[in-house]
């Protein structure tokens, strides 16, 4: 599977995203062609090697020709219908008008449009935002790119200057495009997220955060047009073939120390933690300060559950205090499936890895239960359901 992924260490812009991919290997020549099933006039594409700050990579732009110095304002419907009406492939099509989409949306929450398609797009209406973003997706297509993901995205602070009059970096629209997403605000003095930028990874990026394991062939960089930061103003592309790793997720890690409370009271509390959603709980011996014997309970929870559970925690022992904290995790695939034993039909919890790495695991309360039935040794039974397993 081939996999991009943007490196947006000094934020994201439409102009940038195509400066990397053609830094990384896209032909201009294929992406020229192919905007021109567009029917376009009164433009033409340049890419330049540049620098910022050492750095080098390659810069791309739109040179708009117009005898009157103004581009029309376009709606949304109106780029909608000038997409359609193309000869691009579909799947070009439908990530180019996603992406539209999801800047449209945007803009009429924050200018307060009932009808998004009616919406002018200011800047974005223009014919080089429009190439842009299905620049980008032809890039995609082109590029063969099976998945793209996403670093952690850096805003700028400063004031614009918009046709749409004065306005806050992060700019309103990408910070509501990029809702859900890891973003950071950093001390830059520059717009480094622009919403065509934003659209592109709100609308092909399947994650955000850390790289994906994968074997690099291209990398590239994209230049972007402020050159007054202490960063290089770039945009890193980093392309490559997915290598088979451990699924992994993110949990939060959840703990507190307890030595005031009856032992007994916590198989309740498991229970009841379990029930509303922990991941996992279970307790540590630990030793205190007076050398007071305690026990640390530990409790892993996703975000959406992470304050209930430690309302429960508050209510249900004695702890004044809680911490907690985000931890990543890897995991094995797993699978259930239910095999046939002389003692009856029992699950079994399958475990596997990218190594090969295997792990049988029957089901404690079915051999329980079937222990009991025929009369036998508990781990006779589950002798037997682990050997059942065909691996």
């Amino acid at each position: 599977m081939k996999i991009l992924y943007f490196d947006c260490f000094s934020g994201i812009a439409g102009d940038m995203v195509l400066g990397s991919l053609i830094d990384a290997g896209l032909d201009i020549r294929v992406l020229s062609g192919e905007l021109k099933k567009l029917k376009l006039k009164g433009y033409e594409l340049k890419a330049s090697k540049v620098t910022r700050k050492a750095l080098s990579g390659t810069k791309f732009d739109v040179i708009v020709k117009h005898s009157s110095g103004a581009q029309p304002h376009r709606s949304l419907s109106g780029i909608l219908k000038l997409i359609d009406g193309s000869s691009l492939k579909s799947t070009i099509k439908e990530n180019a008008k996603k992406i539209f989409d999801i800047i449209g949306k945007a803009e009429s929450k924050i200018h307060g449009t009932g009808d998004k398609k009616k919406l002018h797009l200011h800047e974005l209406g223009d014919i080089d935002s429009i190439i842009d973003i299905v620049g980008a997706a032809i890039a995609i297509d082109a590029l063969e790119i099976d998945e793209v993901y996403s670093s952690t995205v850096d805003f700028g602070r400063t004031i614009l200057h918009t046709k749409g009059g004065v306005l806050p970096a992060p700019s309103p629209a990408s910070l509501e495009i990029l809702k859900g997403v890891p973003v950071k605000v950093s001390g830059v003095d520059s717009e480094l997220v622009t919403p065509t930028g934003a659209g592109i990874l709100k609308a092909l990026s399947k994650g955000f955060g850390d790289m994906p394991g994968m074997k690099v062939s291209n990398i590239g960089y994209g230049a972007g047009t402020d050159e007054s930061g202490g960063v290089p103003n770039m945009l890193r592309a980093i392309i490559g073939e997915s290598v088979v790793a451990f699924d992994k997720d993110k949990v939060f890690v959840i703990e507190t120390n307890i030595d005031d409370m009856n032992p007994q009271n916590f198989e309740y509390l498991f229970e009841k933690l379990l029930d509303d959603g922990a991941l996992d709980a279970y307790t540590t011996t630990v030793q205190m300060k007076k050398s007071r014997p305690a026990f640390k309970l530990t409790v892993l929870s996703d975000r959406p559950n992470l304050e209930r559970l430690c309302s429960i925690i508050f209510n249900e022992t004695t702890s004044i205090g809680i911490r907690y904290y985000e931890a990543g995790r890897f995991k094995l695939k797993r699978e259930i499936v239910k095999v046939d034993t002389r003692y009856g039909n029992i699950k079994v919890k399958l475990s596997k890895g990218p190594d090969g790495i295997l792990t049988v695991s029957p089901e404690y309360d079915e051999c329980v239960k079937a222990a009991r039935a025929k009369d036998v040794p508990l781990k006779r039974v589950y002798e037997e359901a682990k050997n059942a397993v065909e691996v």
